[in-house]
């Protein structure tokens, strides 16, 4: 079952909300309906993202076009719409990549934006390979291990991409591999991505695993439970500072302290190149409601204010490497995302 994808003229997508109690497919529409979904984080995931983004402009092509009957497609009515889809979330890069490259196709008309959008689904496939591949061959390298114990935060497996996943991606192939001893997955709060969807991934997988509460984390791996630790990236720097779900920050103070690799998975259109720095990149505040209860359930007095950052960023200093579909770049050996070319991708 794919995340995400174009089935007869329309989106149909996993409502992650529901997991993993109830698996429902929603079937998009209309672009109220996208965004919607993208904003209570029914799909999310950067790859994943960049995919909504694609097909919603499809879907935007495609609705305007038939308003228009015969007419020639009204590509400024499409941009227009577009916008709107491009800034449902501004922290994750992949969605306005996934907006804009789907665009680049427009003048040539509805039928040749969804082709794009479908190349890019395709392409996400491919990169989750890919990656999984680059990086389980790196980790068995940093580690000297053939049998490893890593740790991750939020979710990013199949449910944050097409399929397999990026940082969950690694883990998956380690697994088919026969090297993963045990996986440790942080409940990942406000919204428990880790307890909800990772769990749920690994527990489909059959892949060894213990939860972690979010605080734990550090401590543990100060106390050697895990060999390396894996995050996926909403956007990475031109610097290599990474956004990724709070919590990644806290980890690789850890991993640094513990030793213990630290170990960035995304593809490359999370890399943007036009953001200088971490310090350049816009933090979501997703407001009070999602940490003063939970499931409906109010945990928190009434009337109280909250700081709820959805993302923090990570300094290129504290990654061990950055691992996309076509490299790896190492920063603790002075390699830098401008210097280090692109390779094959690997299948």
């Amino acid at each position: 079952m794919r995340t995400i994808d174009w089935i007869d003229g329309a989106i149909e997508l996993i409502d992650q909300t529901l997991l993993p109690h109830q698996v429902e497919v929603h079937r998009v529409t209309e672009l109220p309906e996208l965004i919607d979904d993208i904003k209570r984080l029914a799909v999310r995931g950067a790859p994943a993202l960049g995919v909504a983004g694609a097909l919603g402009v499809a879907l935007i092509a495609a609705s305007v076009q038939r308003s228009g009957g015969d007419e020639e497609l009204d590509t400024v009515e499409v941009r227009r719409q577009a916008a709107l889809l491009r800034e449902a979330r501004p922290t994750a890069v992949n969605l306005s990549w996934g907006v804009d490259r789907a665009l680049t196709a427009l003048d040539a008309g509805a039928d040749a934006v969804l082709e794009e959008a479908l190349r890019i689904r395709d392409e996400d496939i491919a990169a989750c390979i890919s990656m999984g591949l680059y990086g389980a061959d790196l980790t068995r390298e940093l580690t000297g291990k053939d049998r490893v114990r890593v740790m991750t935060i939020c979710n990013t497996g199949s449910l944050a991409t097409v399929e397999r996943g990026t940082a969950l991606g690694v883990i998956q192939t380690l697994l088919e591999q026969g090297s993963l001893e045990e996986a440790f997955p942080l409940e990942t709060r406000p919204l428990l991505q880790g307890a909800r969807l990772t769990a749920w991934e690994l527990q489909r997988m059959d892949a060894p695993f213990r939860l972690l509460v979010d605080s734990a984390g550090p401590f543990l791996l100060s106390r050697g439970i895990a060999d390396a630790v894996f995050i996926g990236a909403d956007r990475i720097a031109a610097n290599g500072d990474t956004a990724n779900k709070v919590g990644s920050f806290s980890l690789a103070l850890a991993a640094k302290h513990a030793g213990v690799p630290f170990i960035v998975v995304a593809p490359e259109s999370t890399v943007d190149m036009s953001t200088a720095s971490g310090a350049d990149i816009e933090i979501e505040d997703r407001g009070v409601d999602e940490v003063a209860g939970f499931g409906g359930v109010r945990t928190a007095p009434e009337g109280i204010a909250a700081v709820n950052p959805a993302f923090d960023v990570t300094p290129n200093e504290l990654i061990t490497a950055i691992v996309t579909e076509r490299r790896v770049i190492l920063p603790g050996r002075g390699e830098t995302l401008r210097d280090t070319p692109l390779g094959e991708l690997r299948a």
